[in-house]
């Protein structure tokens, strides 16, 4: 909603909108992403650049689809049907989200509890002989593989530094070898900067609202780099991949798809920044901030999850 408050008995009872060519249009590009895809991963050159193709066109789709659904909102079309439906909506995607999130802990979950000490168990120790029921899946630098087919690995710590250093290089030590701690810092940070920014908005103190909207932004920005800088270090120097074993692949799992979730979010946050900056939500009527902001404390939530089980346990 514009910052221009609308009378809500003026606004349609419900919003009919009329016939649009984004649904045709989004299947289109889904297809040839889908074809692409399939062809891709069996070894056709031409199939990646049909998958690339079909992402373009899918985000052109949207963008066009959601700019229809600003410029129905600003000019006034969404009453209170409307408002309301797009809570329930918000509401059930973020329930979805948590049934996504629960299916790859439940997996975490079964592995450490069942999986592993299942196979260790001597009914299995003719097909398993010299598994050994640990986890994580590695033991004294050597893996629990019997077969040797996975490599010595290094867990994923929450701190942690280097002895030998000493002064500012123990202070980086310390915060290089802490990468989770940081990052569990910056989203905490970045759910009290959103909180203030709703909260002025709701004041209508539009530039303390976008002051701290970018902040919450920039923080999102950094929490990516510092991933993409412990996945960096967990493949050169800890020799930890997808391919290390249960435990691997449940942590870039866990971790990889958090941080798509947070990417999203962040691009969430900039866009409903970017409208603020141009006049757009009300003190009233803002509910495209509140469902951005919903969706950036369940990421919130699910990291102070996938801190504690994933990197304390």
């Amino acid at each position: 909603m514009s910052a221009a408050s609308h009378d809500t008995h003026a606004t349609p009872h419900y919003f009919v909108p009329e016939p649009s060519r984004h649904p045709v249009t989004a299947a289109f590009a889904l297809f040839w992403v889908i074809f692409g895809a399939g062809q891709w991963v069996n070894g056709v050159s031409w199939g990646k650049w049909s998958l690339f193709a079909g992402l373009l066109g899918l985000f052109y789709v949207l963008f066009q689809w959601f700019g229809d659904a600003i410029r129905e909102s600003v000019g006034g079309k969404y009453g209170y049907k409307i408002d309301l439906s797009f809570r329930w909506s918000m509401s059930w995607f973020i329930f979805s989200e948590v049934m996504f999130f629960g299916a790859f802990f439940s997996a975490l979950w079964w592995m450490r509890v069942h999986s592993v000490p299942m196979l260790a168990n001597p009914e299995n120790a003719l097909l398993w002989d010299g598994f050994k029921g640990v986890w994580p899946s590695m033991q004294h630098g050597a893996t629990a593989s019997p077969a040797g087919i996975i490599e010595a690995f290094e867990t994923m710590k929450p701190v942690g530094y280097d002895a030998k250093a000493g002064g500012l290089a123990l202070l980086w030590s310390y915060i290089s070898h802490s990468l989770p701690t940081v990052n569990t810092a910056l989203l905490l940070t970045s759910g009290v900067t959103l909180t203030i920014a709703h909260h002025a908005l709701i004041v209508n103190d539009r530039v303390k609202t976008i002051k701290y909207m970018w902040v919450t932004v920039a923080l999102g920005l950094l929490f990516l780099f510092v991933q993409g800088y412990e996945y960096y270090h967990a493949y050169h120097e800890m020799n930890l991949t997808l391919a290390s074993g249960a435990y691997g692949s449940t942590f870039f799992m866990l971790t990889g798809f958090h941080g798509f979730h947070v990417f999203i979010g962040m691009l969430m946050l900039l866009f409903i920044t970017l409208r603020l900056q141009k006049g757009h939500f009300s003190a009233d009527k803002h509910f495209g901030f509140e469902g951005a902001a919903w969706y950036w404390h369940f990421v919130d939530v699910v990291w102070l999850g996938l801190y504690i089980l994933v990197y304390w346990l």
